[in-house]
């Protein structure tokens, strides 16, 4: 049952969403590590998925592209970017601190500031640049970076809320300046962010507990009850195997199992059905773990049947075709070819609609 809900909670069974930007609000936000297979993440979990569509989105600014929570890179939604921004911000700045600090390469609040107004002026007005191209005028203003030096700047000024993702470059992820991706809205207190964040989160990601949405969502033990308290009219407490869980309500109210779950899903790295848990092991036999994620936190591109992780794949992009390879775990149900030619053909009809 765990399995059914979550799937249909995160779209992967029966998705009722036509828009990408639809999709992202209902999910709060969606990890895009891998930024071309993160576009998958999203066309999988909608009605007839494009890539064209999610281009379309990313480009007019309706879904972006930026680090937020634990901290890594996150899809959002346009109207949900800002507060979002505000309540990871504090711990990216501190993150990002100490990185410098554990290399012994600090950057001085200065230097910040000096590299903010330089982002404004290269980005305001619509412009939007790649990493490399705001790296090689940082040095024509005399700022030498290298790229982890690059990446914090970048990274710090995301926190103020100056820059965020732009359109693609030739299929290159670039940087924008905020105001004029999103206009500026009224700030939201604490106490309601982290409540918008949780009910975002169990609505979509539900059964969950509360060592997952801590994980998720990166606020403190303290700010993950409270939250959770906020938002207790809306959701279903359940325990069972020591675990209590908290159930949308919504979730629970529809139990039916659709004929989609039994459907075989090639997801991409890093996706939310995985990484979006502290505990995997509901989904994921403890035995095959290392086959789909590391130890360093990287998480490969797997395969979904029935609810269960049941193998992994991978695109061999060096061949004409561009075959997907499969590799199944050995004691694991297996779905039939059709299922298998199916799983296939969804993502390469994705990937050729651009």
């Amino acid at each position: 049952m765990l399995a059914q809900i979550r799937m249909r909670c995160q779209q992967l069974t029966n998705p009722v969403f036509e828009k990408p930007e639809q999709l992202v609000a209902w999910m709060g936000a969606i990890q895009a590590q891998a930024y071309d297979m993160a576009k998958w993440a999203i066309g999988l979990r909608l009605q007839n998925g494009s890539l064209a569509a999610v281009n379309e989105a990313l480009n007019d600014g309706k879904i972006l592209r930026t680090h937020l929570m634990r901290p890594t890179w996150h899809w959002v939604a346009a109207e949900d970017i800002r507060w979002m921004v505000a309540l990871s911000a504090d711990r990216i700045r501190a993150a990002n601190d100490s990185y410098g600090k554990s290399r012994h390469l600090p950057i001085s609040p200065a230097l910040y500031s000096r590299v903010n107004d330089l982002l404004g002026q290269m980005l305001e007005g619509g412009n939007a640049l790649t990493k490399q191209e705001i790296a090689l005028r940082l040095k024509q203003a005399g700022i030498e970076t290298d790229h982890a030096e690059t990446t914090r700047f970048l990274l710090q000024a995301e926190t103020r809320g100056l820059i965020c993702s732009g359109p693609d470059q030739s299929g290159k992820p670039t940087y924008a300046w905020m105001d004029d991706r999103v206009p500026p809205k009224p700030e939201l207190s604490r106490s309601e962010t982290i409540a918008r964040l949780a009910l975002r989160y169990f609505q979509s990601h539900s059964p969950a507990s509360l060592a997952d949405f801590v994980w998720w969502s990166g606020l403190s033990l303290r700010e993950a009850r409270q939250a959770i308290g906020e938002i207790d009219s809306f959701l279903i407490h359940e325990t069972s195997l020591g675990t209590e869980w908290f159930i949308h309500q919504e979730a629970q109210q529809s139990t039916c199992l659709h004929k989609s779950f039994r459907e075989m899903r090639l997801l991409p790295p890093f996706d939310e059905y995985l990484i979006s848990y502290k505990e995997r092991s509901h989904v994921l036999n403890p035995i095959h773990q290392s086959k789909a994620f590391n130890s360093w936190g990287t998480f490969y591109p797997v395969i979904l049947y029935e609810g269960q992780i049941i193998g992994t794949w991978q695109k061999q992009t060096t061949r004409k075709n561009n075959d997907i390879d499969l590799e199944f775990f050995p004691g694991t149900s297996r779905p039939s070819e059709k299922q298998i030619h199916q799983a296939i053909e969804q993502y390469q009809q994705f990937r050729s609609e651009k």
